[in-house]
């Protein structure tokens, strides 16, 4: 089992990274939190969890270890996989699951994609006093957004707005949906320099609320 990786960055995507450590390089699935505070080309450690298939071997990746934690608590919950589990901490921190959890607060449960009112109904019940230690739990800030003072260029949605709405659907939104928000914050020309994962963090951000 690969606990964690101490390396370089040498790639990122929207949804995965890879982290070269002694010549060998590690492909990470991880959430957008997770890869805010992953500079490319910068040396890093990450914590991990494999999760071996009889078809695949997936390694995920995390920040901080309450997120690795709460990675594996959700799925012990039926009908909680692991993309589900890596969409919940795409929209909540630990301390929200633990939070919403404790107070039966299925409506924010329901932010992360695929979650329905039956399946949140679930986690609240299954999960209830399993979390309380995540609860005051503050997660680590994401890198700060580029500042946005003067002109400056918005992403092209014809490459990284397509790239993140092709996320958001992996992740579970409907496409018509993942794509009006994308498109929206492209013309509000928040995020610069087709900067993907500010974009992506943005998005989910927008998605989740809205739930």
């Amino acid at each position: 089992m690969i606990a964690s990786l101490h390396g370089t960055v040498v790639d990122k995507g929207l949804d995965h990274i890879v982290i070269e450590c002694g010549g060998v390089g590690y492909l990470c699935q991880a959430t957008a939190r997770t890869l805010a505070e992953l500079p490319l080309g910068e040396e890093v450690r990450v914590l991990t969890t494999m999760v071996v298939r009889e078809d695949s071997q997936t390694l995920y990746a995390f920040a901080d270890a309450a997120s690795r934690e709460l990675f594996t608590l959700v799925q012990s919950v039926s009908g909680v996989g692991a993309r589900m589990a890596m969409a919940l901490l795409s929209v909540l921190t630990p301390a929200e699951i633990a939070a919403a959890v404790d107070a039966g607060d299925v409506k924010t449960l329901q932010r992360a994609p695929g979650v329905g009112k039956r399946l949140a109904d679930r986690m609240a019940v299954d999960l209830k006093g399993k979390l309380d230690a995540y609860a005051a739990v503050t997660p680590a800030s994401p890198a700060e957004d580029r500042a946005t003072d003067g002109d400056v260029p918005a992403p092209d949605m014809s490459t990284t707005g397509a790239q993140v709405v092709e996320a958001l659907v992996g992740l579970g939104f409907p496409e018509n949906r993942a794509a009006d928000v994308v498109a929206g914050l492209v013309t509000e020309e928040l995020l610069a320099d087709g900067d993907a994962s500010a974009l992506l963090r943005e998005a989910l951000s927008r998605l989740g609320g809205s739930r």
